[in-house]
């Protein structure tokens, strides 16, 4: 047995005697930490798109609803969580869309969610406008890759049909 074969076999004793909790602790210490962000295509009933004019983006640009996830909340009620904040709005969340990672140490999810009612109440703080569009008439301000998520999400489902 060769000297790199001897020292494979002897971490794998060692990795089989941590067994359960200690071998997570190790995991989580020897691998790289995310943020979570969620965004959410949102449809109304009449197939138009929720979109946002955040504070913290550039002047004039439209975006998705969303946001970061906090630790052990799951990403349908971060996109939940973050609209009712943001907005007073209540949605009900579908598909995955995608996700998406590698830029630096973040991860994206987004969905695809119907809206379902609310008071439009925005958190002036981060949000300086929500308007909700028809998908032929998306704003000139939308973030390139939004309008990716979007027509991700418009070709795996049309929206409902507009009364």
């Amino acid at each position: 047995m060769t000297g790199d074969a001897m020292i494979n076999q002897l971490l794998l004793r060692l990795w089989r005697l941590l067994r359960g909790r200690p071998q997570w602790y190790f995991l989580w210490l020897a691998h790289p930490k995310f943020i979570v962000g969620v965004s959410g295509v949102i449809f109304d009933e009449q197939g138009r798109i929720l979109l946002l004019r955040h504070r913290f983006w550039m002047q004039a640009t439209w975006g998705l609803p969303g946001g970061y996830a906090n630790k052990n909340e799951r990403l349908e009620d971060t996109l939940r969580r973050e609209l009712r904040e943001e907005t007073g709005y209540e949605v009900q969340v579908g598909s995955l869309i995608r996700v998406v990672s590698g830029y630096r140490l973040r991860v994206e999810a987004s969905y695809r969610g119907t809206f379902l009612g609310g008071q439009l109440r925005l958190d002036e703080r981060e949000v300086l406008e929500a308007r909700f569009f028809h998908p032929d008439e998306l704003p000139p301000g939308l973030l390139p890759s939004q309008r990716e998520i979007i027509k991700l999400s418009l070709s795996s489902n049309p929206p409902p049909p507009a009364s």
